[in-house]
């Protein structure tokens, strides 16, 4: 792992564990084992190396994520796979992902409540491209009309279920969520 690399890792897997306020500097440096003046030359500040962490997480989570819905076939097999990516997520069961501790990017914009904050902007995008994914399999239903409406709905339904797996504990919210788009496929008649 490269120099650069090493803190941001090290800075993602406290600042998920334990927030991002709470974690400082020095914490991440001792953790890491680099030194001060190493993390600074890559990064200015903790808000850039946050930044990184943010950039980092996002890739992750997009290979996982859309490596789980390319593997079922496209349009509603590769919807249904969101939730089953989720379950296994909420059940500890993806491995690129760390042990389920809620979402990071809520997470963040938890604690940088101001939507002009970089922070905040860039959970933004993640959930944009996430939203993107899911438009790409709502597209190939069979549909004249309403993809933006189901798009919205099933990625509602996503963040629902990891709220709750995340604030009440509930790992078997996923599967809820997959039934309750099972239930939309009926009523929309979607086969």
């Amino acid at each position: 792992m490269d120099k650069r690399q090493q803190p941001i890792n090290t800075a993602f897997r406290l600042f998920y564990q334990n927030g991002i306020h709470a974690v400082g500097i020095n914490q991440i440096l001792k953790e890491s084992g680099i030194a001060k003046k190493t993390l600074y030359h890559h990064f200015t500040s903790k808000e850039q190396l946050l930044l990184a962490v943010l950039e980092y997480r996002d890739q992750v989570f997009l290979e996982w994520f859309s490596g789980y819905i390319q593997k079922a076939e496209p349009g509603l097999p590769a919807l249904e796979a969101i939730f089953d990516a989720l379950d296994d997520w909420f059940n500890n069961r993806a491995e690129e992902l760390m042990d389920f501790q809620g979402c990071f990017f809520i997470n963040t914009c938890a604690e940088f409540g101001d939507i002009s904050h970089q922070a905040h902007q860039r959970c933004a995008q993640h959930k944009k491209r996430i939203e993107e994914l899911v438009r790409e399999q709502v597209d190939r239903l069979p549909m004249t009309s309403g993809h933006q409406e189901l798009t919205e709905t099933i990625c509602q339904l996503k963040e629902g279920a990891i709220v709750q797996a995340h604030i009440q504990g509930d790992l078997g919210a996923a599967k809820r969520s997959r039934r309750l788009l099972k239930a939309l496929q009926v009523s929309l008649d979607i086969m």
